[in-house]
């Protein structure tokens, strides 16, 4: 779905046939002005929906900017009753996917100056995809493929199915798309490596795991690493000398920061 699309799915789905409330407690004509501010320090991502819910908008702030708290947004004005029935949509996607740039900013911190780039995954929410890799880009991530269409990963269920690591990579040798595959042992390790790969994926391996296979590979390859790599262990990851470590956390798992919207009468 194109943005638009995606803004005019939510719009439908909270307005519905009107906004009751805001239709019989505001008067038809009453104009105002709306300000979304932070209550916390966050990064800012989602700002490129605004324009599509208001039309008399004034953005303060571009999505991958630091707020501190108070920070103002954006700020709309026009009719009192169209702001207040577009209010929750502007948050809700406010809300989550600032929280996703400020989650994926922390993780870009936590490895600076090691030369690892913090990658998403596809662990998103159905039909947000497009909206939750910007966030995450937003906040300095790297995003991974789209989608099973753009690359080729293959993981340890199509190995299986291949009937081994040669097969599946021979597999592919054809496909102008990029092509990575996930090593489970020190076997397939070896094997991937004879075969040419060169990218692997190395998962659920100890930081010290995650150094003597990186060693072993000798940048014969891009390494990425994942599996349950917390914000508290990442560094201890991106110190071992691999290119990447991909964090489904930064988009399944990212707290809706808290932004507000105040509305002022003209």
């Amino acid at each position: 779905m194109t943005l638009d699309e995606i803004v005019q799915s939510a719009l439908e789905e909270d307005i519905g046939a009107g906004d009751v409330t805001s239709n019989l407690c505001v008067p038809a004509d009453r104009q105002a002005t709306g300000r979304f501010l932070t209550r916390e320090p966050i990064v800012v991502a989602g700002v490129e929906l605004l324009p599509l819910l208001y039309e008399d908008l004034d953005l303060k702030v571009a999505s991958g900017a630091w707020l501190d708290i108070g920070g103002e947004i954006a700020s709309v004005r026009g009719n009192a009753r169209a702001l207040l029935s577009r209010e929750r949509v502007a948050l809700n996607f406010l809300q989550h996917l600032s929280g996703i740039a400020t989650l994926a900013r922390k993780y870009v911190d936590a490895v600076a100056g090691t030369g690892c780039k913090i990658l998403d995954t596809r662990k998103t929410t159905p039909g947000l995809r497009q909206l939750e890799k910007m966030a995450a880009r937003a906040g300095g991530a790297t995003n991974h493929r789209m989608g099973l269409y753009d690359a080729v990963l293959i993981k340890n269920n199509h190995i299986t199915a291949a009937h081994g690591v040669r097969e599946a990579l021979e597999a592919v040798k054809n496909t102008p798309l990029e092509v990575e595959i996930e090593v489970r042992s020190r076997v397939e390790l070896d094997e991937a490596l004879a075969c040419g790969a060169k990218k692997l994926l190395l998962d659920n391996l100890s930081p010290q795991e995650a150094k003597e296979w990186v060693r072993i590979i000798d940048k014969r390859a891009t390494v990425e690493l994942s599996g349950g790599i917390a914000l508290e262990t990442v560094r201890a990851y991106a110190e071992s000398g691999a290119d990447f470590i991909s964090v489904g956390a930064i988009t399944h798992s990212a707290r809706a920061v808290d932004i507000h919207f105040r509305l002022e009468l003209d």
